[in-house]
């Protein structure tokens, strides 16, 4: 996996002061973790938005503030969804030599025969496993090929999930990720001339105590 490496500067701007630091182009970050005091960070925000735009809860990527790198995962990002811009990012640094535990999202693939010939409809039960492993192990992103759903009713579960023998998935093997389901079709009855139609029996009415339940709210 290609090293991703971010360049960063310390920082002393807080508060209302970061305003400023914004519009001279500069995003203000936080890196912390376990073994790591926490470190205020100022990032190029057009260099930096382009690179996390990229990446995923579970990608590794190296913070580089005034030449001592930090391995990192991307904790938190604050948006700014009307100027559709990153605010803030909050880092967590992570040892290489120690395992770490991070949810990696599942992407599906494939074409379903089931959905295909049958008209099934494809359900997903899991977006993401939740994995332990070493940092520089940890997958982006895991890949399942739906083209095992051949007929309704046919399943995939965590077991059947391709993982490298370097990460252990937290799930239960068993726990169903995705299955091809049949569409629920209402039923069509079609009038033949001169057949009586059964009566059916009405449903009750519900009983709403509107007026009552207004009353004792009050």
């Amino acid at each position: 996996m290609e090293k991703v490496v971010l360049k960063a500067t310390k920082r002393d701007v807080i508060g209302k002061q970061v305003r400023a630091m914004r519009r001279d182009g500069k995003m203000p970050a936080v890196i912390y973790g376990r073994h790591t005091e926490p470190v205020s960070i100022s990032l190029d925000a057009h260099t930096a938005s382009l690179v996390l735009g990229k990446l995923s809860s579970s990608s590794l990527v190296t913070i580089d503030v005034d030449g001592t790198e930090y391995p990192a995962l991307v904790r938190e990002k604050q948006r700014d969804y009307i100027k559709n811009r990153l605010l803030h990012v909050d880092f967590l640094a992570v040892s290489l030599d120690e395992k770490i535990t991070a949810s990696v999202r599942l992407i599906f693939t494939g074409l379903s025969l089931a959905v295909k010939d049958f008209n099934a409809v494809l359900v997903h039960n899991v977006e993401a496993l939740e994995v332990e492993c070493l940092p520089a192990d940890l997958p982006v992103q895991f890949e399942v090929d739906i083209s095992s759903l051949a007929h309704p009713g046919d399943s995939i579960r965590v077991k059947d999930v391709p993982v490298s023998d370097k990460v252990r998935v937290l799930a239960d093997p068993e726990t169903m990720v995705a299955v091809a389901t049949f569409a629920k079709v209402e039923e069509e009855v079609e009038a033949v001339p001169g057949a009586e139609v059964a009566p059916t029996e009405a449903e009750p009415e519900l009983a709403v105590e509107r007026g009552k339940k207004e009353e004792d709210e009050e």
